[in-house]
């Protein structure tokens, strides 16, 4: 994919073109907005969100890294969203009913019942740990530990100093560390402190 074309190609109309990048990245924003957000209908909401600001935006876009521009966005359709949650905090019924959609994507065949329970409910713990966490800390770890992008590409779709990016990282890592070992019956025997 030859990004800078299609960004280009888009920009001057191109729906197509658009339509490559938005598959091309979809993955990737829906998985950053779903492990800030830790709900998958509001991810779905913000990532569809992101690419609608990302297309009306498009002419705005100067070039560097059309990932780093739209995960800026996703962030930033994040905040969106927590902010309406913060405000008009639901529980709707749909939660209520146990979604696996996401954890059978990891399933291996391979595992006992046992061990895909254990699975289960450590993937679920380490959810709450990453709710749990400040907004600010949350996408930082998510984009760099779990999406594995660089401080300094964090610090670009962030709009933060590289330096806060670090500081952030570090406590939300610290703070990861300690809810993880407050609950270590749960975490693989190789993990336990």
């Amino acid at each position: 994919m030859n990004e800078e074309k299609l960004v280009s190609a888009a920009q001057k109309g191109d729906v197509n073109a658009f339509n490559q990048l938005v598959l091309a990245y979809q993955g990737l924003a829906y998985n950053v907005a779903y492990r800030i957000l830790g709900n998958a209908d509001k991810a779905a909401d913000a990532t569809q969100d992101a690419f609608l600001r990302g297309y009306r935006a498009l002419h705005q876009f100067r070039g560097g890294s059309f990932k780093t521009w739209l995960l800026r966005i996703v962030t930033n359709c994040c905040y969106d969203q927590l902010r309406v949650m913060q405000r008009r905090p639901t529980s709707p019924i749909d939660d209520l009913v146990e979604d696996d959609e996401h954890s059978t994507i990891l399933e291996d065949a391979s595992e006992s019942p046992q061990e895909y329970i254990e699975r289960l409910e450590l993937d679920g713990f380490i959810q709450r740990a990453l709710d749990a966490l400040p907004e600010d800390q949350r996408v930082v770890l998510v984009m760099s530990d779990i999406e594995g992008m660089s401080y300094e590409e964090i610090a670009e779709v962030t709009s933060v100093a590289l330096g806060t990016v670090k500081s952030r990282l570090s406590r939300a890592r610290g703070k990861l560390r300690d809810l993880l070992q407050e609950r270590r019956e749960l975490l693989p025997h190789r993990y336990r402190l």
